[in-house]
């Protein structure tokens, strides 16, 4: 190959690099509802902790 097509082959691709942009974080489409899932099994876990006391102390005044 000779030079001038070395160079031109360099410089088409180095213009095709330079042209190219990272693209954009991808948006967080579904953020609300994975926010108010994860409130939920809060939630839920809050709940299951009292009924859990609940059934403790239950248990301990039959005794």
């Amino acid at each position: 190959m000779s030079r001038l097509t070395i160079f031109s082959l360099t410089l088409g691709m180095a213009l095709a690099l330079a042209g190219c942009k990272p693209s954009a974080p991808t948006p967080q489409v579904f953020k609300a509802q994975t926010d108010a899932l994860e409130k939920a099994k809060g939630v839920e876990q809050q709940l299951q902790q009292a009924q859990d006391k609940a059934k403790a102390a239950e248990e301990e005044q039959q005794k």
